[in-house]
């Protein structure tokens, strides 16, 4: 069959888009931007992501670790809000812009996807004007590195409804397909093994975020005895900079610790109930995995923590424990009275179904797909 005439006219070349992504520091700020990442390559597979980041950060480890490019910038402490010498652009961030923008040229950007924090900000700076932003926020009082970005990005995405950016597209929080697709039941016997928990008593998962919290540390190990009174296992990520002391009792299910959990999807199948802050990233794990959570907010800030769990407490998929009421005595009443009560658990993960966006990671994929001018499948 004869093709059609285009008058000698050659159907332009597909061009293969390059993103960055600015999303360092903590694992709350990286996990996102790696989900994207990952989301991209699957829509995408001849693009190209590239990481910016810092030597003080997580992502020095988690993105190679990930298969991604990290490019290191200078880090750009933030204030909390905004001031006149931010403004006028002080030392620290004029040579940060400098030397992210000689990162842009050097990769190609098409488009820059920052995710809030220190890394983001010279991110928004750099690519102004020069390359098309998409900002996500996962709280719902954004920070300022989002709140200067939202101001002349192309594309804006938020968390949760009701964030103050301005033409914000509630899109969720972009998580990792370990999670989205993960079938607790399923792995809970590999999950209790690798772990070297007891793969039958009821397990609490505990953790403070990727640096750990000395609250949580000292009231979780503080109960070990009740734990084991209780026959409940323990699973406690403590942090790499801290450690727990805890006596072991015989016959009891083990009280294990770790400074860190390389494997969320495995600490999350083997739990029946976690114990644990309530960061934007956390809370979107939790529940999207159904887990019955007793979220503990982190006392600084601005608030954000204790209002990413509402959704969930307000579900009856979690509940809520303040700091500085969270004490071994506390977790004595609340905590091991849920975590052996079968009945209860099972209402609370069927709680937190639908509460999440577990496609927000694609959603966001081709938003920033199409701000590049590349489209998800053209």
């Amino acid at each position: 069959m004869s093709q059609p005439d285009t008058g000698g006219e050659k159907t332009p070349a597909r061009t293969a888009p390059t993103v960055v992504v600015a999303g360092g520091g903590t694992a709350g700020h990286i996990e996102p931007a790696l989900a994207l990442a990952d989301a991209v390559t699957r829509l995408r597979p001849d693009a190209t992501v590239v990481a910016l980041g810092t030597e003080r950060g997580l992502e020095t480890t988690l993105v190679p670790d990930r298969g991604y490019r990290l490019e290191l910038i200078p880090p750009v402490p933030l204030p909390r809000k905004p001031t006149k010498e931010l403004l006028r652009l002080p030392l620290k961030v004029r040579d940060a812009v400098k030397r992210t923008r000689a990162v842009f040229d050097r990769v190609g950007a098409d488009v820059v996807v920052g995710f809030g924090g220190y890394v983001a900000l010279p991110a928004y700076l750099a690519a102004r004007g020069r390359t098309p932003i998409v900002v996500h926020e996962a709280n719902k009082h954004p920070g300022l590195a989002n709140k200067v970005g939202a101001r002349f990005a192309a594309k804006v995405a938020a968390a949760v409804p009701g964030t103050p950016l301005s033409g914000a597209e509630v899109v969720g929080i972009p998580l990792r397909r370990s999670i989205t697709s993960l079938d607790r039941a399923a792995l809970r016997a590999e999950a209790r093994a690798h772990f070297g928990l007891d793969p039958d008593a009821p397990t609490v998962l505990a953790f403070g975020g990727s640096q750990g919290a000395r609250s949580i540390n000292e009231a979780v190990a503080g109960a070990a005895r009740t734990f084991a009174e209780a026959g409940v296992g323990v699973l406690h990520a403590h942090g790499p900079k801290n450690s727990v002391a805890v006596r072991e009792f015989p016959g009891a299910p083990p009280y294990v610790p770790v400074p860190y959990l390389e494997r969320m999807d495995l600490a999350y199948a083997a739990a029946d109930l976690v114990l644990c802050r309530s960061g934007a990233m956390t809370v979107a794990e939790v529940s999207a995995v159904g887990l019955p959570a007793v979220f503990v907010p982190l006392p600084h800030g601005n608030g954000e923590q204790a209002l990413n769990a509402e959704p969930a407490v307000n579900a009856g998929a979690g509940l809520l424990v303040e700091d500085e009421a969270l004490t071994p005595e506390a977790i004595a009443e609340r905590v091991v009275p849920l975590v052996t009560d079968s009945e209860r658990l099972a209402k609370m993960s069927a709680a937190a179904v639908g509460l999440g966006h577990g496609a927000a990671d694609e959603t966001l994929a081709r938003m920033v797909l199409e701000a590049g001018g590349h489209g998800d499948g053209s």
